[in-house]
């Protein structure tokens, strides 16, 4: 079955070098599963933490469901996210190291469950984001002049 992307981090490719892609599934309330399938969330400003041997993402907002009355749930609440206890003993460990944090990709449904895909990140500075810039631009210019050749 194909995945369905409900949002994607493209600040994340900007502002991260990824150094390693992990799944984890993420523990949801009833109202909270409809806004996602409607397309309600988004990952500015979020990231994952280890706390009490527990994964949780921290900082997302998913949408009060339009239907969801006295029932609907807190849209900042942090989300437990599901993985094997050695995968966050682990991606802990990597964290405590200087400079690594685990930032959200992309949040997506797979036969049926919701998945966020974590990246393992090390931030980029302002030298680092001009360089992707101009490599994308150069990339740009050159696609531009292979078509041109093509038409000619």
């Amino acid at each position: 079955m194909a995945e369905k992307l409900v949002v994607q981090n493209r600040r994340a490719h900007h502002d991260y070098f990824i150094l390693e892609k992990i799944e984890a599934g993420i523990e949801l309330r009833g109202t909270e599963f409809k806004s996602l399938r409607a397309g309600g969330m988004t990952l500015k400003d979020s990231y994952a933490e280890v706390r009490e041997g527990q994964m949780y993402l921290v900082g997302s907002h998913i949408s009060p469901y339009e239907k969801g009355n006295i029932y609907n749930h807190d849209p900042e609440r942090n989300r437990r996210l599901l993985l094997h206890k050695r995968e966050i003993v682990k991606l802990g460990a990597k964290v405590a190291e200087k400079g690594l944090t685990l930032v959200p990709l992309k949040v997506y449904f797979k036969e049926g469950r919701a998945k966020v895909e974590l990246g393992l990140c090390r931030g980029k500075h302002t030298v680092d984001k001009r360089d992707t810039i101009r490599e994308r631009e150069v990339m740009r210019e050159a696609d531009r002049a292979m078509r041109d050749i093509r038409k000619g």
